[in-house]
């Protein structure tokens, strides 16, 4: 198969049978088009936008009340409001379906294993909210969680929606700062935690921490056992309550559900935090929900009673976008620890034991194993699968021949991309139309998405900024604690007036699909030219001898130099024959200007919780500057590796 083929292409037959190919039908009729193609409704949805959005909302029948008023200030993207009369309930979407069969089903690295009906995830959302109102939980208020990826996150979610609080979450990896450095920005009216956790085979107590940070944060502490360590847990935390306890004085009634604005707030998000205290992200229960179904429903063609998975922490944005399959009627599949405990064919036999229809994970974990020699094709019955999505950084173009040569060969592969900013993606797949090696298919229905030079002009084939140029329900309400929009005009609309900058370096492919590059702040200019840094690892890690690599520029004799830093195989040793195969390799399948001027070995290379390398950490070490915000990483003690390297003194 050469790059001139299409990985995947959907039958007519297969087309016709997926949701996005109805809803198209659907407004063909309500609107008057004549659609046949996802490009022509993606055109439509971003030149009459209040029309989709209305379409979505029907379409994917939300509970509610839409009103008649679509969009207002459209013109304007920080004005522009969707919905503006409407009123509805975020959970009440999500606890749409009742009965018998699975809800949740949960799995966790040191074999603990739960199943939740629909009917059973009711009852204890009931409990809860009934229990959250008697503390006094109003709208408005914060719930904050530091939790494991469990089904009683998943309940305690959907009780503080219901009321209409504000549920903010992070994962027990995170250090007491780095929690604080979070919560501690929204002052929770209840603080949520665990005794402990596994991963990587690992019992991690973590009663000490919860006692630091529920005492720091002032307010009623929730335990919730999981992993050992409730005794210690309640004795290090003043107050605290068991989760048994707490809702044990209510029987379970209908789950009485707020109906509140379109604009209320949800979730607050954190931005990575690498370069300074994390930016507090309020996303509003309208736009998240909207967004997520159509992306749930349309994009990625999910059907009630289809088992969806996402590899994910509760500190990463994936798992609100996980959650919100409930609302598609979907069994949601939890997993909690370590992907490689003990060993990488865990999630592949959780796949094939519960029938994943969608597989959602990341570009690393995908590369990993490829590394380390499975083959799923081989091993593993994964027949339901259709469909295998990737993110967390740019999947290369070997990554998506991997998936189809070692995975599944009659399976959708969808690169998506978009973040915490959105609470969703900007670019993804779609089921009508083929899969290129290394291309993501396409922009998201309703965003007008574009790539464009340094003068806001569009480039074709060509690299620049990913920009949206039109308002978009998922766009955030507001930053926490920024009454005047200063930090949140800052983080988007600084660099080009009423547009979206969103801080990718991107490209369209002659396919209309889209290519990411990389960050922008994290872009190589050696001699002038732009250089993503996704180009440099395509490359570099194909090699065998390569575990992984990190590549920043540094600053010298008056321009910038590349440098790349490699964390090799166990027992290989980066001597003079590996360092020209590395720049052969990069010289022949990128171009002479991703050669790096210098290569190091490492031992390790600092990531963020959610596993994204932080080049910009990097950056910062190199030239003798404080890395601000060390609690943002997994494994802040690699940066030591990189700081005062006599190779780059010279």
């Amino acid at each position: 198969m050469t790059d001139n083929t299409p990985l995947w292409t959907p039958s007519e037959a297969f087309q016709r049978s997926t949701p996005i190919y109805a809803f198209m039908q659907h407004c063909n009729a309500a609107f008057a088009q004549n659609m046949a193609s996802y490009s022509d409704l993606h055109k439509w949805s971003v030149d009459h936008s209040a029309n989709f959005w209305t379409a979505v909302w029907d379409f994917c029948e939300i509970k509610g009340q839409r009103g008649e008023r679509a969009l207002i200030n459209g013109e304007q993207m920080l004005d522009a409001a969707f919905f503006p009369d409407a009123t509805l309930n975020f959970a009440e979407n999500l606890l749409s379906t009742k009965g018998s069969t699975d809800a949740i089903i949960f799995r966790a690295e040191d074999r603990a294993s739960d199943r939740w009906s629909w009917d059973h995830l009711h009852e204890q959302v009931s409990k809860l909210q009934q229990a959250f109102k008697a503390l006094g939980i109003e709208p408005g208020d914060r719930i904050a969680a530091m939790m494991p990826n469990l089904p009683e996150t998943v309940a305690c979610m959907l009780a503080a929606t219901s009321i209409g609080a504000i549920w903010s979450s992070c994962s027990p990896d995170f250090g007491e700062q780095g929690v604080m450095d979070r919560f501690g920005q929204i002052e929770p009216k209840l603080f949520i935690a665990c005794s402990g956790y596994w991963y990587n085979g690992k019992l991690l107590n973590v009663a000490d921490k919860v006692g630091a940070i529920a005492r720091r944060l002032g307010c009623p502490t929730l335990i919730v056992p999981y992993a050992g360590g409730v005794t210690s847990a309640l004795e290090t935390t003043d107050g605290a309550r068991l989760l048994e306890d707490f809702i044990q004085p209510f029987k379970a009634k209908p789950v009485e559900f707020t109906q509140l604005p379109f604009s209320h707030p949800l979730f607050i998000l954190f931005s990575s935090g690498t370069t300074g205290i994390p930016k507090c992200i309020v996303h509003s229960a309208g736009g998240s929900l909207l967004q997520l179904m159509k992306e749930h429903r349309l994009h990625c063609g999910v059907v009630p009673g289809e088992h969806i998975f996402y590899f994910t922490t509760c500190g990463w944005m994936m798992w609100n976008w996980l959650v919100a399959g409930l609302a598609a009627g979907a069994t949601i599949c939890l997993y909690d620890g370590s992907p490689f405990a003990p060993d990488g064919n865990v999630l592949f036999d959780y796949a094939q034991a519960e029938k994943f229809t969608l597989f959602g994970t990341s570009a690393k974990y995908i590369d990993a194993v490829r590394k380390s020699g499975l083959t799923p094709i081989t091993t593993h019955d994964l027949t339901s699968l259709r469909l295998m999505t990737s993110t967390g950084s740019p999947l290369s173009p070997e990554g998506f021949s991997f998936v189809y040569q070692g995975i599944k060969a009659d399976v959708q592969l969808a690169s998506i991309s978009g973040g915490t900013d959105i609470v969703s993606c900007f670019v993804l797949g779609n089921p009508l139309s083929p899969v290129w090696r290394g291309e993501i298919q396409g922009p998201g229905l309703g965003l007008a998405i574009d790539v464009w030079d340094e003068q806001g002009h569009t480039l074709r084939e060509a690299k620049g900024e990913l920009v949206c140029t039109k308002a978009f329900p998922s766009m955030p309400v507001m930053f926490w604690n920024d009454p005047d929009k200063a930090k949140y005009k800052a983080a988007y609309f600084e660099r080009f007036d009423n547009v979206w900058c969103h801080g990718d370096f991107a490209e369209w492919t002659r396919h209309e699909g889209l290519i990411i590059h990389g960050r922008s702040d994290a872009t190589l200019n050696p001699g002038g030219v732009r250089i993503g840094t996704a180009e440099i690892y395509n490359q570099v890690e194909q090699l065998a001898e390569v575990e992984e690599a990190i590549c920043i520029g540094q600053d010298w004799q008056e321009d910038v130099r590349v440098v790349l830093f490699v964390r090799l195989a166990a027992g290989v040793h980066l001597d003079e024959k590996l360092s020209n195969a590395i720049r052969n390799k990069i010289r022949m399948g990128a171009s002479p200007r991703h050669v790096p001027a210098k290569i190091i070995s490492v031992p390790d290379i600092p990531r963020t919780k959610s596993g994204k390398i932080v080049e910009l950490a990097v950056r910062e070490v190199v030239h003798g500057r404080t890395v601000k915000n060390l609690e943002a990483l997994a494994n802040p003690n690699a940066l030591s590796h990189f700081a005062n390297r006599t190779e780059l003194q010279t």
